[in-house]
């Protein structure tokens, strides 16, 4: 029987790499999209044959549809795992547009277009008996709201709508769709959301930062301390891939102790919580 074959979008670092590192330990076949050059060596030098590299952004949907082609052509495929993702922080008032436009293009419409230009690969799986499963990569951020990060915010409830959304589509079909939602994973994402933040701030007119000052330095002092609290990578990966190969996988999973405790927030009065998120 031909190994199964599985889909991770951002493979390069962090919680892509590490699924990509489980399910090839477990003996399946792994498309792994980078955006780089140098990212698609570091893969093909770690694990040869057993990963076979799609390089594109993920908001280039012609690309997209090329490489989901690809896919298409090489058989049925049993799973993917939408994970690209970015972070966008600064005040909404003075946050770019195009940036703002740019955090939902790549964490809720590339997703979309991805899934989309490798559904009939999934389906193959069905129709031949296997499990075909979707895995959205959330974030307990789209339960809660808080300020500076009202891009990513957006872009991850938008998320949840658009998994709710597939998963009803998509569940007569046999191919199931599960969200997971962390708390805080110690990976790159948290220095890379920082660079982003800096330069985003340096746009930020001077009577903007003393308005935003306390809020901003509260993100950041958060950003900081993430890292210190949030669950190992390989963990994380772990019960990713769990959910991405199970037969009756549940429809949500909350990864970490921060997530099932923000999530407890989520279900308090709409006062209370906005007094305990900032939104007063």
């Amino acid at each position: 029987m031909a190994a199964r074959s599985y889909l991770v979008t951002g493979a390069s670092t962090g919680i892509g790499r590490a699924c990509v590192e489980v399910l090839v330990a477990q003996g399946a076949h792994v498309w792994a999209t980078v955006r780089s050059e140098r990212d698609e060596a570091k893969l093909n030098e770690a694990f040869g044959d057993k990963v076979s590299v799609l390089r594109f952004d993920i908001t280039d949907y012609a690309a997209v549809a090329e490489a989901g082609a690809r896919v298409r052509a090489a058989g049925p495929l049993n799973g993917v795992v939408n994970n690209a993702g970015v972070a966008m922080p600064a005040p909404l008032e003075h946050l770019p547009i195009e940036s703002f436009r740019h955090n939902l293009e790549v964490n809720v419409t590339g997703q979309l277009a991805v899934t989309q230009a490798v559904l009939p690969a999934l389906r193959k799986a069905r129709e031949q008996g296997q499990t075909a499963n979707i895995v959205m990569i959330g974030s307990i951020a789209g339960r809660i709201a808080g300020p500076v990060l009202g891009a990513y915010h957006t872009s991850k409830f938008a998320l949840t709508g658009l998994s709710d959304s597939l998963r009803a589509e998509l569940a007569p079909q046999g191919i199931q769709v599960v969200l997971i939602e962390p708390g805080p994973i110690v990976t790159e994402i948290w220095q890379r959301s920082t660079d982003i933040g800096n330069e985003l701030l340096e746009r930020i007119p001077d009577e903007g930062k003393v308005r935003y000052a306390k809020q901003i330095a509260a993100v950041r002092a958060n950003t900081e301390d993430a890292p210190k609290r949030g669950l190992p990578v390989a963990k994380a990966a772990s019960l990713i891939v769990k959910a991405l190969t199970a037969k009756r996988p549940r429809p949500r999973y909350l990864l970490g102790f921060p997530a099932h405790a923000a999530s407890l927030v989520a279900k308090l009065p709409f006062r209370l919580r906005y007094r305990l998120t900032a939104g007063k």
